[in-house]
């Protein structure tokens, strides 16, 4: 960690911020699983995290860093998760809560007795903005597709993904699908996703 003294205080860094996080979160959430800077919509989420039954989001902002597309960004995060957090430095502590929905946590990254702490500002509670057509365009179409064997659901081969998804929001319970889809990029791979997308492509062209 490089230390950046401003008014007798530690100021930290995005880098420095991102261990503690996920320790706290997994305090929290038990179960769960990490994916860093994704793309979400016109954003770029800093961390996605992946729950049992819920998609977690949470931007970082530390001591060095502004809100200026924090507008932006909300909105896309709003679209995809079910809940969302802030991770801020205490820099950011006093205002923060001015910058975002009432429904986002607020998590305070700072330095005390030469170690990282996070305190928990505000809790999370469910992000009533989420769009099911939304989140589930997270899902990679082999994803899809097991999810349709699962459930004894038609294959819909020649038909899109989108389409795909569509007729899982309409044949499933959401519950049920939330979790399924949890479960799925849970235990993604992504060493084996050029793999895994051409024996689709292939099993798909002979049928």
């Amino acid at each position: 960690m490089e230390e950046l003294y401003i008014d007798d205080k530690i100021r930290l860094y995005d880098e420095d911020i991102r261990e503690p996080l996920f320790d706290h979160l997994e305090q929290v959430y038990g179960k769960i699983r990490f994916f860093e800077e994704k793309i979400i919509g016109k954003s770029r989420a800093d961390v996605i995290a992946i729950c049992c039954d819920r998609i977690v989001g949470v931007e970082i902002k530390s001591d060095v860093d502004t809100y200026e597309r924090l507008k932006s960004q909300v909105r896309n995060y709003n679209k995809f998760c079910d809940f969302n957090y802030i991770a801020v430095g205490r820099s950011h502590e006093r205002h923060v809560e001015k910058h975002v929905p009432k429904e986002w946590g607020i998590l305070v990254v700072y330095v005390e007795d030469e170690e990282i702490c996070i305190m928990e500002q505000r809790p999370a509670t469910l992000n009533p903005k989420m769009k099911q057509d939304i989140q589930i365009s997270m899902m990679w179409r082999p994803e899809l597709q097991r999810i349709l064997t699962k459930n004894k659901l038609p294959q819909y081969k020649q038909k899109s993904k989108k389409f795909v998804q569509q007729k899982l929001i309409e044949k499933m319970e959401w519950t049920e699908l939330k979790l399924q889809m949890c479960e799925e990029l849970f235990e993604r791979d992504y060493t084996l996703w050029d793999e895994e997308l051409e024996l689709y492509k292939q099993t798909s062209k002979r049928k």
